[in-house]
């Protein structure tokens, strides 16, 4: 692991004083702080030099020390990555997922890392509104409060043209992918307002949600919903200090992508993506772990794009619009992320 450079400052000096200094390369000069990995791909490694506290690399702070969170959509992908960041940042998770499976599988991983007390998962149709305040409920009875909810769980949705979209297909679209994200609010805004002291709502939208063609047309309209809606709930609660905003993801590698030629896949994304190295749920827990932390107590109502470049790329986005029949065969677009209902994935 490569030593990173940083502005040193020796207690008590000037400002002026401040120098830049790379620390020892030298693997005996370190101590290895922890190693996370999850079964979506992330993997983090921290690294102390002997006898310092200060942290190299992808290091864990203690950023969310003391924060309840809970993440919706957890048990894989993006919700994956951002409850093992999450956790190993200090915080207690609670879990939300249709896959039961998938969140049994979770909970003895964090088990088998000592990690037991501070997780909890439970079964959850993030379209009723039953289960999300039931989800809600249990970050409060298991911790004792709410600090940031992430509304992450969502579903890919009606493919095809406008002119045969089926209406019971695009109304699922909504509801798993906008409609969850209202309840999330309004379950979570509730426990924190009733707490009085603040907190972080993290919502998933998606680049296809701030331009057109960037996605299916069911999908781009669900998640330009969520964008628009992030910042209405941010302007009601930012009095409160509440804070509301979004993560737009570009191309990112979870279930509902790498179910096909993942060579092809590779191939049909660098043509669209400036980025060389493709999105991973990590890259989305790292923007998550920010938005959730007190770094940005200051930024609400924003939608926070992590895509490699790719709106930046411009009318090279559009080309998304004539390649959905190549998206099906080559990355194997799935309806739905968890596998529960055959009604989901449609590949």
């Amino acid at each position: 692991m490569t030593a990173r450079a940083g502005l040193w400052l020796q207690q008590g000096a000037a400002p002026q004083d401040a120098a830049w200094d790379v620390p020892p390369r030298a693997e005996e000069d370190r101590v290895p702080l922890f190693v996370v990995e999850s079964g979506c791909g992330y993997r983090a490694r921290g690294w102390c030099r002997q006898g310092t506290s200060s942290l190299q690399g992808d290091a864990v702070t203690g950023r969310l020390e003391g924060k309840v969170a809970i993440v919706t959509g957890g048990a894989s992908g993006m919700g994956l990555g951002t409850v093992e960041r999450f956790l190993a940042e200090g915080a207690r998770v609670v879990v939300g997922d249709l896959n039961a499976a998938k969140g049994e599988e979770l909970t003895a991983a964090c088990a088998a890392r000592g990690q037991a007390d501070r997780v909890r998962f439970t079964r959850t149709d993030v379209s009723l509104e039953e289960d999300v305040a039931a989800l809600v409920s249990l970050a409060v009875e298991a911790f004792g409060g709410l600090d940031v909810m992430f509304n992450n769980a969502g579903i890919g949705g009606a493919f095809g043209p406008i002119t045969e979209l089926d209406a019971d297909a695009w109304d699922e679209t909504f509801d798993i992918d906008v409609r969850s994200v209202f309840l999330g609010i309004k379950h979570a805004a509730r426990v924190m307002l009733e707490a009085g002291q603040g907190g972080s709502i993290i919502n998933t939208a998606s680049v296809a949600g701030l331009t057109s063609g960037a996605g299916p047309t069911a999908y781009g309209a669900a998640k330009s919903a969520v964008a628009s809606l992030s910042q209405a709930a941010a302007l009601e609660l930012a009095p409160h200090r509440i804070r509301v905003n979004a993560i737009c993801p570009g191309v990112i590698y979870t279930p509902l992508m790498h179910q096909g030629d993942e060579a092809a896949a590779d191939e049909w994304v660098s043509a669209l993506q400036p980025w060389p190295e493709r999105g991973e749920p990590a890259h989305i827990a790292g923007a998550a772990l920010w938005l959730a932390s007190d770094d940005s107590t200051f930024v609400t109502g924003q939608n926070i794009v992590v895509d490699g470049g790719l709106l930046a790329a411009g009318p090279r986005v559009t080309q998304f619009s004539h390649m959905f029949k190549d998206l099906n065969k080559l990355v194997g677009f799935a309806y739905g992320t968890t596998g529960q209902k055959p009604r989901f994935r449609r590949l």
